[in-house]
């Protein structure tokens, strides 16, 4: 029967967090308590050790989390099942491990320790979980309030790993007045202190964030861009159903209908031109040959759109790069990638190469050891498999100004997206697709990713997909002119340049680099704790 109890309280842990996530419930206050339940089972099995052993804290934390993934990123399964499962079994087992870890610390360092140490771990996790070559970064728990603007302007400070801090912190404290209060009958009076500091931790951030958004006022210095929403099928119509002519004529016929005599720039989606190409032979693409006739037409425009292109090595006696592929006899090689590129009027194409990539559909992790699986990729169309990358993110230039050349999947990684920053980027396009999960909370959750990456780097976004949802984001992270799902559309409005750089900016993940280094220090000191215990019993 208690372990009944436990699995149904690990269970309704896991229903919280996915209720508070955007978009799937999107009740984001409910992630402060959403935690307590997984907490008092931990705390459940700490008390009872004749009963209850590490593992049942394990089982019980992997519930919990595999019901959350599985709540906010079910839609992953429109795109390929077994693809979707992998990553709910895996995402979850890491976060278990993680919520093991601060259990066994606990025990030998005690609770109030402890409980500092799940702060640390849990955020080292994050940002380990940024950084490595399993990264899927889609859930932590800072983008909570990515639909809650006004109250986390602070992220400008922070990034999310601040929002992560907020909620862990929140939760410990609530958990701290439930035991006292439920659990060892103590008067509601001897947690007054706590509950002021609960109330002080949750409004002091709320009211500096509405300050600054109630006070936050752009420069005027308006670029109008034309963004281009072409909603081809990325099933049915994207690689094979429409023709590359039908599909250029859709793009170009939807803008030339929104530009103006003041227009700058046209803004398409990832992987808009439909055949791929060698970057040395790009002027021979029809979609490259459509876009220049358009530019004769249209001369004060710059074109950003993004194609799958690739670069040959020709003959080598080995692979040139980790992620090469090979082709002919004898053996030539090349590069497969996910580019964004700058077209206008001069002889030249600008490149930028998608370097945070899609695990499964476009990468494995660590190449060299993985290699064999690469068939087993998941196919969406296009190129697939492992893809080149960038060494860094780096800007389009366009005179003074920058452009930084966002695509998909990268918008979710605020450190990366801010490298772009540091480096001189005015403002953000993103180029995405988004029709792989249809109408889903997928490409939603996305699109409220972006907002805060507007928030962190304090830079206007101008947001392309092919469907789902194109739009503007001004510079406190509101969404302008948002487009509706499964409709060919084009949008035009002018979005503000920004030189000034952010705390996150400037210092990135700084939280989590400080919390991944005090974790590895606690597992350090714990491991050395146990290992001096067993040779003491000994």
């Amino acid at each position: 029967m208690q372990k009944l109890k436990l699995t149904g309280l690990s269970i309704l842990s896991g229903l919280l967090m996915g209720i508070s996530w955007p978009e799937t419930g999107g009740i984001a206050p409910l992630f402060f308590i959403a935690l307590i339940p997984l907490l008092y089972v931990e705390h459940f099995v700490s008390q009872n050790p004749e009963k209850f052993k590490s593992r049942h804290v394990f089982f019980n934390a992997y519930l919990t989390f595999l019901v959350f993934n599985s709540f906010t990123t079910w839609w992953i399964w429109n795109a390929d099942p077994i693809g979707m499962i992998i990553a709910e079994v895996l995402y979850s087992l890491f976060m278990a491990i993680t919520f093991l870890w601060f259990h066994k610390i606990k025990k030998n360092i005690g609770d109030k320790k402890g409980y500092f140490a799940f702060v640390i771990l849990w955020i080292g996790f994050e940002w380990l979980h940024f950084n490595w070559e399993f990264s899927h970064p889609w859930n932590p728990f800072g983008n909570t309030f990515a639909n809650f603007t006004s109250i986390i302007q602070w992220y400008e400070y922070t990034g999310v790993m601040g929002g992560t801090l907020w909620i862990l912190i929140v939760n410990i404290l609530f958990f701290k007045v439930f035991k006292d209060t439920i659990l060892l009958k103590e008067p509601l009076k001897n947690s007054i202190k706590t509950l002021s500091l609960i109330g002080s931790i949750l409004i002091i951030p709320i009211l500096f964030s509405v300050i600054i958004y109630s006070n936050y006022t752009e420069k005027e210095n308006p670029i109008e861009i034309v963004v281009v929403q072409p909603n081809i099928d990325p099933y049915n119509e994207k690689f094979g159903g429409m023709t590359e002519a039908e599909q250029m004529d859709r793009i170009l016929s939807l803008a030339r209908e929104k530009i103006t005599s003041n227009t700058k720039y046209v803004l398409a989606p990832e992987t808009s031109i439909p055949r791929r190409s060698d970057e040395k032979l790009i002027e021979n693409n029809y979609g490259i040959i459509e876009i220049r006739k358009f530019l004769q037409e249209f001369p004060h425009i710059k074109f950003i759109i993004g194609i799958s292109s690739s670069i040959e090595y020709g003959i080598r006696d080995s692979k040139p790069t980790p992620t090469a592929r090979s082709f002919g006899n004898p053996t030539q090689y090349y590069d497969a990638f996910n580019t964004a590129l700058l077209i206008d009027n001069s002889p030249n194409i600008q490149t930028y190469h998608k370097s945070k990539l899609v695990l499964g559909v476009e990468k494995l992790p660590y190449p060299k050891v993985f290699a064999p699986l690469e068939k087993f990729a998941i196919n969406l169309g296009g190129t697939f498999g492992s893809l080149g990358t960038e060494k860094e993110a780096h800007n389009l230039i366009d005179n003074n100004l920058q452009i930084a050349p966002v695509i998909c999947y990268e918008s979710i990684y605020g450190e990366y997206v801010a490298s772009y920053v540091q480096k001189g980027a005015d403002f953000i396009f993103i180029l995405t697709n988004d029709g792989w999960w249809a109408d889903t909370p997928g490409y939603r959750q996305h699109l409220a990713y972006g907002r805060l990456r507007a928030i962190e780097t304090r830079r206007s976004i101008a947001r392309s997909a092919n469907t789902g949802t194109s739009c503007y984001i001004n510079q406190r992270g509101d969404v302008i002119l948002p487009t509706e799902w499964w409709k060919n559309d084009a949008i035009v409005s002018s979005i503000n340049t920004n030189q000034e750089i952010t705390f996150y900016t400037k210092h990135g993940d700084f939280i989590g680099r400080i919390s991944a280094a005090i974790a590895v220090l606690l597992l350090l000191g714990s491991w050395t704790v146990k290992i001096k215990g067993r040779f003491t019993k000994g």
